[in-house]
């Protein structure tokens, strides 16, 4: 394809491989710019499949089905970070235009690649990852460095939210643990005394032009984003300043064309360490969809159709309060499935509600956000709390 060909202009199609929220959204933000949208995912209710103008419903391996979304897509982007990269690298080859592209990916999809990657970046960034030791077979287990512990092992592919993970208190426990989860590849990382974390969506495109939109500070249970707070209240400006100079040398040295989550940990003791890489928009980004003048999806399109990214400057300091499918089940076996008190939430001034039309709530499945926005980080927690309360959160320390 010709330089000519571009910048895309709308009713031009583009295309979307996943069908969850984060393709929902994409899918959203292209249509309110005009353009079309295609979207590859098996799940024949999948939220981005629901409201695209077409939904190739098959698995994403299938050439059938990408040389048909080829041919009327001349860019498509991911929404989650195991695409195959056999995927992406077959679609490169029909002449699309894919960002981001199967190195960047690849290197998010495998945590001792990602690890190995932030330790060689280290002089560059002034950030590294935390203690770590790669496990890729037995022998790897004799060697662990004592300081090591207690530690945390999480396979090397296909864990996020919290899952493919063991705690691991003494060298004692390791074999154990590593049979658990399947004697795959792992990487051991020592369990830190983290004060906040911090992540920073970063996004680039095709001409290296660089944004670093607004550091959300977020907050956890149970291996799942729980809120997210814009402004980050713990972050100092030289931490800030540290983050976009790391962001910006992390995405470049990835060679990475698309928006990107970093996730930052500060620790108890002031030091900061970059514990992972998510090739896509994320969870801690939704905010933008109603606190930023250019969402992370909006971006996410600019950047496809080679258009000069949107000024993502924040309009209004806000929380965003990630909904599961635990407020819908009730009864013993959560087997009961009531709406939660979405009038109640409504009546509050400061929320925006997103749900994303998933069929069915599931324990710790996302089924949507709510975002506060207000005149300060501390009303907006405020308001979360208050609408917990409502939906019937059950009490968080935080």
């Amino acid at each position: 394809m010709h330089e000519k060909d571009w910048p895309l202009y709308p009713p031009s199609f583009l295309g979307i491989l996943g069908g969850g929220q984060l393709g929902r959204f994409f899918v959203q933000a292209a249509q309110d710019l005009g353009y079309g949208v295609c979207v590859l995912d098996p799940d024949p209710n999948s939220p981005a499949g629901q409201i695209a103008q077409i939904h190739l419903q098959a698995d994403y391996a299938d050439q059938e089905a990408l040389k048909t979304m080829a041919r009327r897509c001349r860019a498509i982007s991911t929404e989650f970070e195991n695409v195959p990269a056999k995927t992406i690298d077959f679609l490169i080859e029909q002449g699309v235009f894919v960002a981001p592209d199967s190195y960047a990916v690849s290197i998010a999809q495998n945590r001792i690649k990602e690890k190995q990657f932030f330790q060689n970046l280290l002089s560059q960034t002034g950030v590294g990852p935390v203690l770590y030791h790669v496990i890729e077979e037995q022998a790897h287990l004799t060697n662990v460095p004592q300081e090591i512990f207690p530690a945390i092992l999480k396979t090397s592919q296909l864990g996020y939210d919290g899952k493919g993970q063991q705690t691991v208190y003494h060298l004692t426990e390791l074999l154990s643990a590593w049979i658990m989860l399947g004697k795959v590849p792992c990487v051991l990382e020592k369990k830190v005394d983290l004060d906040f974390e911090l992540s920073a969506l970063i996004v680039r495109s095709a001409d290296d032009e660089v944004h670093l939109m607004p550091i959300a500070q977020n907050i956890h249970q149970h291996g799942i984003l729980h809120l997210s707070m814009v402004p980050a209240p713990n972050m100092s400006l030289s931490i800030q300043d540290q983050i976009q100079r790391a962001a910006q040398v992390i995405i470049r040295e990835l060679h990475y064309v698309g928006v990107m989550c970093i996730e930052f940990f500060i620790l108890k003791d002031g030091t900061m360490c970059v514990n992972e890489i998510a090739p896509r928009p994320h969870n801690s980004g939704h905010h933008s969809l109603d606190s930023c003048l250019t969402s992370q999806f909006e971006q996410q399109v600019r950047v496809l159709a080679k258009l000069p990214l949107g000024n993502s400057k924040l309009m209004s300091p806000v929380v965003m309060l990630n909904l599961l499918g635990d407020l819908w089940l009730h009864g013993e076996n959560n087997d009961a499935i009531t709406a939660p008190n979405w009038q109640n939430v409504l009546a509050m001034a400061s929320a925006k509600l997103h749900l994303y039309g998933k069929a069915a709530p599931k324990i710790g499945r996302k089924m949507g956000h709510i975002n506060f926005l207000d005149e300060s980080v501390e009303q907006a927690l405020k308001s979360a709390h208050q609408a917990m309360e409502i939906l019937g959160f059950p009490t968080i320390k935080e």
